[in-house]
């Protein structure tokens, strides 16, 4: 998710509220060491235990399994969760606003060790903050009511269109969108509500979110997509946390080699 943002740095770095989780959907780890099993130390906040930051709701990436339940699941919860077992470390996650998260501020603060929250990869946030390699793939796409009569982008001037502020999805709306009056959101926690309520007419954001509401409400359509050429990665304060980034690099290439990462991509993303 490109969620670049204007964000004052200075702001960022405010305190934000927390929610954590010890041991998500794919169950808890195996009991930790101080460090990993191998022995390395990756001088973590809390000793054997991995506290990843992410902006949450956003399904299918990362979600509350229940509502009100507190426990988190979704892809990056469940890949991550998997690492850390590998790793021999409990795994916590702490809801983390994702302008602090995206200027490198929550993790230089040390917020958290990492962060997941579906973020795009770019050359801009690479000057704020270390990236993993690849994980995820993503369009962009434009999701309506499906009686609306919009058919694609042309279709949307003195249309309200929905986007999560300091994205792709918002940088491609600007760009595309001609004549429609884009409503910025903080994330798809407000915009998914807004849409049902009639307050916008169409969201344009991350092809799998939206593809997710279309899957729990078929009053609701994707009508088109966009290539944006987006690629996701988790995030590490700059210039810190070397060897947990090589690790966790190790085992993403290691889950895509022997099958693991394709079992849990296929909860999410496989047509059911």
């Amino acid at each position: 998710m490109e969620r670049r943002s204007k964000i004052a740095y200075a702001l960022a770095l405010a305190a934000v509220a927390t929610l954590t989780l010890a041991g998500c959907s794919t169950g808890a780890a195996s009991s930790p060491t101080e460090s990993a099993a191998s022995g390395k130390d990756y001088g973590l906040i809390t000793a054997g235990t991995l506290t990843v930051c992410s902006d949450i709701p956003y399904k299918p990436f990362e979600y509350e399994a229940n509502a009100g339940s507190g426990q988190y699941t979704g892809f990056d919860v469940d890949l991550l969760t998997a690492i850390a077992k590998k790793l021999d470390l409990k795994i916590q996650f702490q809801v983390t606003n994702f302008d602090s998260l995206q200027s490198g501020a929550a993790l230089l603060a040390k917020q958290c060790d990492m962060g997941a929250s579906a973020m795009t990869i770019t050359d801009e946030r690479k000057k704020n903050i270390d990236f993993s390699d690849p994980y995820y793939d993503s369009l962009q796409s434009l999701l309506v009511k499906s009686s609306s009569g919009i058919k694609g982008i042309n279709d949307l001037s003195g249309k309200n269109v929905g986007v999560q502020q300091g994205t792709t999805g918002e940088n491609y709306a600007k760009e595309h969108a001609k004549g429609a009056n884009l409503v910025q959101y903080s994330g798809d926690g407000d915009l998914w509500p807004a849409i049902q309520a009639g307050q916008i007419d169409a969201i344009l954001q991350d092809q799998p979110v939206n593809l997710q509401h279309e899957k729990d409400d078929k009053a609701y359509k994707i009508v088109e997509t966009y290539n944006t050429n987006e690629s996701y990665g988790f995030a590490f304060a700059k210039g810190k946390n070397e060897q947990l980034r090589t690790d966790i690099n190790a085992q993403l290439k290691a889950f895509k080699d022997d099958g693991e990462y394709k079992k849990i991509y296929d909860t999410y993303f496989t047509a059911k």
